[in-house]
């Protein structure tokens, strides 16, 4: 039987914005803005599970409210190619069907993941300029040039007859705010005296207050420790930081070392990134075996894993024998962390760090010395945008709830007349500089397991957590038609019973003397032996081991 759609009835020529994903996290963007029954969403990309997940690879955004209006979507709408962003195109595109807009570089990591879902024929890939404008009525959207730590990221300006927004996606300054006029200056002032209804602006870095580092800084910075190191460089960062990339190779040719990539997600990067007209003057890396040539003085390693991410290339690195052709670290060798430290990964990303320390290997993060530039605005550079755009509401988003109220706070204190925050499912009109919260729609996470996407809500994933956390217990019961046992009930545990023989029987016991108690006549139901049989296994281990395991209980009547 179909769902009922759930209608969302709006005002006439109501301007709304809806967060699906990424107002109050970072991850999982996916944002709507509905207008004279037009639909126009803005990203689409995925999250990543915790350790209370088992088995769950990927998140992503429940799209089933939005999917009500498919045929009413004019177009998906790419800021840039991060995986919170696009990483969710493949498993949504049943969902939304509708042409989707980037510019080239996007488009050709967005061509990989079509290509491997299957769905490069099939869905309507647009690759539009830099800068470009776009007629998708009732909406105009401009994208407006940004920088970040990825080719081509794009504010979008969507205007309306009721107002115009700028949607800023990831972004940040491309130089100090000191030394002179800014990349696209000219642009965001001009847009500011037309007037912003809403500025719907990145948090992520608003506690920092000022940041006057780039990535030229740490180009130069990454020339003086190649400098001074004798052994092997190993250099670890985000694989999409292609301008870091870049940086690693100029660092490497200034003190004449090859440079081998380690990765795939880095060699899909590479790939993109020369098709599109990037790396131009940067010669192909050398491939792991061909690294082997090289002496220790020789050759940098540009590596994944900086979040300490398993089974990526600096954790094969990290191990004191390695496979045959594979290369090996050894004392004296220097691996540096040029990326910042995702919230969540830093136990991860110690244990990396201890096992290449073992292996004699000194350590550099961004702590210590300038390795690494924020892809993000600090609080200055947001005060600046603000300045620039003069909107009439601010929308915090893309942080968590600590950033979000910051961001609120800042906001208004840099011009715009309100702030609000918001919460995924919000549906906020923007009419008249006025926002207000007309309802919600249903949202959530929606978890990529295997070859399925399933509520994270779904009995699954329930009882996969039960069996992490407390184990599992299946009793198998042969009974007569009266309900008394044939065999010795077979019991059988997983992850809980450390002595399983002698506690086991006495588990066995159990069972069979409250099945015992019940009466001739219950005894001939199956529902009050699978009961009793559950609650005397739920019991016997909560008493004995304190924990509340999975419990399976199969009865065969003869």
């Amino acid at each position: 039987m179909e769902e009922e759609k759930q209608e969302l009835v709006l005002p006439k020529d109501s301007l709304v914005f809806i967060p699906m994903g990424g107002s109050s996290e970072i991850g999982m963007n996916f944002f709507a803005y509905g207008y004279q029954g037009k639909w126009l969403i803005v990203d689409c990309g995925l999250g990543f599970p915790g350790d209370n997940l088992p088995g769950v690879d990927l998140l992503v955004p429940d799209a089933s409210f939005i999917a009500q209006y498919k045929k009413d979507i004019v177009a998906l709408l790419i800021t840039h190619g991060h995986e919170d962003h696009i990483g969710a195109i493949p498993y949504l595109w049943k969902d939304l069907q509708c042409p989707i807009y980037t510019t080239a570089f996007t488009g050709e990591l967005i061509e990989g993941k079509l290509d491997e879902a299957n769905l490069l024929g099939r869905a309507d890939l647009n690759i539009v300029d830099m800068d470009a404008e776009l007629e998708l009525p009732p909406f105009k959207v401009r994208m407006v040039s940004s920088h970040h730590s990825i080719p081509e990221p794009n504010m979008l300006l969507i205007e309306t007859k009721e107002g115009r927004i700028v949607h800023t996606g990831d972004w940040r300054f491309d130089k100090p705010l000191k030394s002179g006029k800014l990349d696209n200056e000219d642009l965001l002032k001009e847009i500011g005296k037309k007037g912003v209804l809403a500025l719907v602006c990145d948090s992520t870095n608003v506690f920092v207050g000022e940041n006057q580092n780039t990535e030229l800084d740490v180009r130069e910075n990454l020339k003086r420790i190649f400098a001074e190191q004798k052994g092997r460089i190993v250099v670890t960062c985000f694989a999409s930081n292609v301008a870091r990339i870049e940086s690693i190779y100029e660092a490497a040719k200034s003190v004449k070392r090859k440079v081998c990539l380690m990765g795939r997600s880095l060699w899909r990067i590479d790939s993109a990134a020369r098709a599109t007209g990037y790396l131009k003057g940067v010669p192909e890396f050398l491939t792991e075996e061909e690294s082997l040539q090289c002496k220790p003085e020789e050759i940098v390693y540009i590596c994944t894993g900086s979040q300490g991410e398993s089974h990526s290339a600096l954790l094969r690195l990290a191990v004191p024998a390695p496979l045959p052709n594979q290369p090996q670290l050894s004392p004296g060798d220097t691996v540096i962390f040029s990326s910042r430290v995702i919230p969540g990964n830093e136990l991860a990303i110690a244990s990396v760090q201890k096992r290449l320390m073992s292996l004699g290997c000194r350590i550099i993060i961004n702590q210590e010395t300038l390795v690494h530039v924020s892809g993000h605005p600090s609080a200055d550079q947001m005060a600046y945008l603000y300045r620039l755009l003069k909107p009439q509401i601010a929308i915090p988003v893309h942080g968590d709830p600590l950033q979000i109220a910051e961001h609120k706070k800042l906001a208004q204190s840099w011009g715009a007349k309100v702030a609000i925050t918001v919460e995924e499912g919000d549906v906020v009109e923007l009419n008249d500089g006025q926002p207000n919260i007309l309802g919600q729609v249903p949202v959530g996470c929606m978890a990529v397991d295997g070859k399925k996407i399933i509520p994270l809500k779904s009995e699954v994933i329930k009882k996969r957590r039960k069996m992490l956390e407390g184990g599992t217990v299946v009793a198998t019961l042969v009974v007569d038609k009266d309900g008394h046992f044939l065999t010795t009930p077979q019991i059988s545990s997983f992850g809980l019973i450390e002595n399983e023989q002698d506690d086991q029987q006495k588990l066995i016991d159990f069972v069979q003397e409250k099945i015992g108690q019940i009466s001739e006549e219950n005894l001939k139901k199956d529902q009050m032996i699978n009961e009793t049989a559950r609650s005397a296994i739920r019991q016997f281990i909560s008493e004995y081991y304190g924990k509340k395991p999975l419990i399976e209980i199969h009865l065969l009547r003869l």
